[in-house]
């Protein structure tokens, strides 16, 4: 449980008055990158913001997202999106913790990851 947070596998330089811009080669780390960047080669200050919703529900269920394996759904984050829906989001807490923390902590930190990917950038929150 010491997550070690170096980079998203992309760093950007945006100008003074600069908010996003459109690239044409895509370069990263695709469980981390948002929809509109892996999609368009657009980013902005919200594709860091999706990254770390990403970060963010990794470390509640103690695996990556990319070592996450199911045929119901495509990745991590669609299943935690599922459990979600059906009201049993706690299914995702890594086992290892066992019953040692506050459930509505976590429920929160679940909601912010949520909020944190939201397929609009214009939703997510700043960071």
């Amino acid at each position: 449980m010491n997550p070690k947070i170096s980079d998203f596998g992309l760093v950007r330089i945006f100008g003074v008055s600069q908010t996003e811009a459109n690239t044409k080669t895509i370069v990263g780390t695709y469980g981390y990158m948002s929809l509109e960047y892996a999609m368009q080669g657009l980013f902005s200050i919200k594709s860091d913001v999706y990254s770390l919703g990403v970060l963010l529900l990794e470390i509640i269920y103690g695996r990556k997202n990319s070592s996450y394996i199911q045929h119901s759904t495509a990745n991590l984050i669609g299943h935690i999106w599922d459990l979600w829906r059906k009201e049993r989001a706690l299914d995702i807490v890594d086992s290892s913790v066992g019953y040692s923390y506050e459930v509505r902590k976590v429920m929160r930190c679940i909601h912010v990851g949520h909020l944190c990917m939201q397929e609009y950038a214009p939703d997510r929150p700043t960071m």
